[in-house]
């Protein structure tokens, strides 16, 4: 008998919830043996084989920035795909309108987006535009393609109890732009102007591309897993990585770092910095022998980095260590960007 009552559940806004998520992908059959993976919870990119190199693919669109959309949906998919060792190549991009765009506005997304792959090296090769009256507000949906040898895919289920846990940078990286860009007269309010203009441009510095990052990572030393948090702040992404391995995480509060003009204005908003949007951030496994070089690799490319804790087994659970205690975590319902719009719509 069909179970109509679990249809008409109403889902919150942001990433459906694991569980919910885990049972839909159950639906779907693996039909190809050359997908080495395919969707799972967890996981942000298909990985297929394609003769002796592996094909890397991520989708993701972009609905919360309404600045900027194009730049982006780049550099969102480049980062899914950076974090399984995979150099970003191809990209495509569908954009869907409000009635009433102008065309300056489409031309201006478009040149982000171009101007997003050179930089990165990466070529738009299609996509499809169109103007609906389903949205009010831009919305691109990226597809990002690269490739990486086979010996050099970084599987997350290949992070193990006793690996050390590095974040680059810091929590919350888009979120506080996002917030400071799109909420700029109410903050500088409140704030000192230079706080909110600080904030507005951790877009550009240090940005929310992980590409360099991880490839530098890759580069220095073995590299178990990585992830780059973004819906519901780094403690969802820690949340997807323990799952995505079955493994349990100890991590120290103290030891993440927060921006100062983070914490500022999320102390404003009422808002916690761990479960923000955090594109910008690199969560990366690797074993403590190799902490050390790829440390110092990312810190010689400007990059800060930060042991925030370790890797424990699955019974273990995954905590969070602070001088109240340890806490236990699990992945974030909604992301703290949607439920500020929804608190002040």
């Amino acid at each position: 008998m069909t179970n109509h009552s679990a249809r008409s559940v109403r889902l919150r806004t942001g990433k459906l919830e694991s569980e919910r998520l885990e049972q839909l992908l159950s639906i779907l059959p693996q039909r190809d043996h050359s997908v080495v993976i395919g969707p799972r919870v967890g996981e942000d990119a298909a990985v297929i084989e394609v003769g002796n190199r592996y094909l890397v693919s991520a989708t993701d669109p972009i609905t919360f920035a309404t600045d900027r959309v194009g730049w982006y949906a780049v550099h969102v998919n480049a980062n899914d795909v950076a974090v399984l060792g995979a150099r970003p190549r191809w990209f495509l991009a569908v954009l869907l309108l409000p009635d009433g765009t102008s065309s300056a506005l489409v031309e201006s997304i478009m040149t982000d987006i171009e101007r997003a792959c050179s930089a990165l090296d990466v070529t738009v090769c299609g996509g499809h535009t169109e103007v609906t009256p389903r949205v009010d507000t831009p919305v691109v949906v990226g597809h990002m393609l690269g490739e990486v040898a086979p010996t050099r895919l970084v599987r997350k289920t290949s992070l193990r109890a006793g690996d050390d846990l590095l974040l680059t940078n810091g929590v919350a990286i888009e979120g506080t732009a996002i917030l400071a860009r799109d909420h700029r007269a109410d903050l500088a309010a409140a704030l000192p102007a230079a706080v909110v203009d600080r904030a507005a441009a951790l877009l550009r510095h240090p940005g929310i591309s992980v590409v360099q990052a991880a490839l530098t990572a890759v580069a220095a030393g073995p590299v178990h897993a990585m992830h780059d948090p973004t819906e519901g702040g780094v403690l969802n992404g820690l949340a997807e990585l323990a799952a995505a391995a079955s493994t349990g995480l100890e991590v120290e509060v103290a030891h993440i770092p927060v921006l100062p003009e983070t914490r500022q204005i999320c102390g404003h908003l009422g808002l916690d910095p761990l479960r923000l949007l955090a594109s910008g951030a690199l969560l990366i496994g690797v074993p403590p022998p190799a902490a050390a070089d790829i440390m110092a690799a990312l810190r010689a490319q400007a990059i800060p980095v930060t042991r925030i804790g370790s890797v424990r087994p699955p019974e273990h659970g995954t905590m969070l260590v602070s001088q109240n205690g340890r806490t236990p975590f699990g992945p974030v319902a909604t992301d703290e960007l949607a439920r500020f719009y929804e608190r002040e719509g």
